[in-house]
């Protein structure tokens, strides 16, 4: 890299304040595009007098929605959207602007950006009716990336796990199973005719929706689990609408809502969700505990930082019942920024110790975690590989 451009990002990272002493070894003057980077960077990493729009502001509450909009707009053509996402971050978070989410010209002009979407899911019982729609438009531009990113995987999990249907001796044409029909007739295929005579025609059985997999996914609704809600959310609104399985959703702070009714559009599920409380795992989970019909054909989903604030014992206590009721338990620990699991290092080890598997998973393996489960193998391995594959933010440590 060259000395002057050298210089010049260093006078961008320190500042204004340092540009007499870049001067002084012979740096060059900023471009006309360095002094708009040099600006849109002030506005939130500056000194008290900088701030968006400081000439002509007068007599209002803070920055204006026009000059957040035009700041906005440079930042998102001066950086990298990875950049423009970690400075719409820190905007929010030093600059006070939490209220600038809610008007809903800002909000159309936001970079998607997960844990933005999650600090607006928690301010959106003070979303005025005007942004409203806006607000779901931005959410839902989350949503549809994680949607990209999981259903077809989803989908091809569940179908490559369940392949095995079960038959019925009633006929109905409608339910002709005609691979399988074929399959087992070829035996009578007639030269003369071109054509198989079956011996028999075999049905799928309708009856057999009773006996379908039934996923409980239990997840904490604290202020840590933003990104991880985002991911559940997406992939229980991918099974509910898959008839090879049933799906429950509840979510629990130290209050349990069942959000399943509203699994038919993430984005009302995710508005569903009352962010940040307290937390009472072990109360959810003893009402999870009495959604369950089948244990044998049960998968109970635990998606959780851990932080219990309720009885620990009584929560080691359910999840152990569940287990041996004969319900397959997953802990699927809390995903924070970076994709790094964030958790409670002591109740994990506990969990694991009951043998239950008991790890974050990375998002995109999220449906090769869903297959092995649905087809009783092991996870041990699974868990032992994704432990490996990132170093954890663990709570309280």
């Amino acid at each position: 890299m060259a000395r002057q451009e050298q210089l010049a990002r260093w006078r961008l990272i320190l500042g204004a304040e340092s540009q007499p002493d870049f001067a002084r070894m012979g740096a060059a003057p900023l471009s006309q595009e360095e002094l708009l980077m040099d600006g849109a960077l002030a506005a939130i990493y500056g000194g008290p007098g900088e701030s968006f729009g400081a000439a002509g502001q007068g007599g209002g509450r803070g920055p204006s929605a026009p000059h957040i909009a035009k700041w906005l707009g440079d930042l998102r053509s001066l950086f990298d959207p990875e950049i423009v996402a970690v400075v719409q971050n820190d905007a929010i978070e030093r600059k006070g602007l939490k209220q600038l989410l809610l008007e809903p010209e800002l909000l159309e002009g936001l970079e998607p950006d997960m844990n933005l979407a999650a600090t607006l899911l928690m301010l959106k019982d003070q979303i005025p009716k005007k942004s409203k729609e806006s607000a779901r438009r931005f959410i839902r531009k989350i949503v549809e990336q994680i949607n990209r990113l999981l259903e077809e995987d989803v989908r091809r999990a569940v179908t490559a796990a369940l392949n095995r249907r079960a038959h019925s001796p009633l006929p109905s044409a409608a339910a002709i199973d005609f691979p399988c029909t074929i399959r087992r007739n070829l035996h009578n295929y007639r030269p003369e005719l071109g054509a198989i005579v079956p011996e028999r025609v075999w049905f799928f059985d309708r009856s057999s929706r009773a006996n379908r997999w039934h996923i409980i996914l239990d997840i904490d609704q604290s202020g840590s689990m933003g990104p991880s809600i985002f991911y559940s959310s997406v992939m229980a609104c991918i099974l509910a609408s898959m008839t090879a399985v049933r799906t429950h959703v509840v979510a629990f702070d130290t209050q349990i809502m069942d959000l399943t009714p509203l699994c038919a559009d993430p984005v009302d599920l995710l508005f569903g969700f009352q962010m940040g409380g307290g937390t009472d795992i072990a109360k959810s989970v003893a009402y999870c505990q009495g959604l369950v019909e089948e244990p044998a054909k049960t998968i109970f989903f635990l998606i959780s930082d851990l932080e219990e604030g309720g009885n620990r014992a009584a929560l080691l206590r359910r999840l152990e019942e569940l287990k041996g009721a004969g319900v397959t338990v997953v802990a699927l620990l809390a995903i924070a920024d970076g994709g790094k699991p964030y958790y409670d290092a002591q109740t994990a080890q506990r969990i694991a110790g009951m043998d239950i598997p008991c790890f974050a998973c990375a998002p995109d393996r999220l449906p090769e975690m869903l297959e092995r489960v649905l087809k009783g193998q092991d996870l041990a391995a699974f868990a032992a590989e994704e432990r490996g594959r990132s170093a954890p933010s663990r709570a309280g440590q």
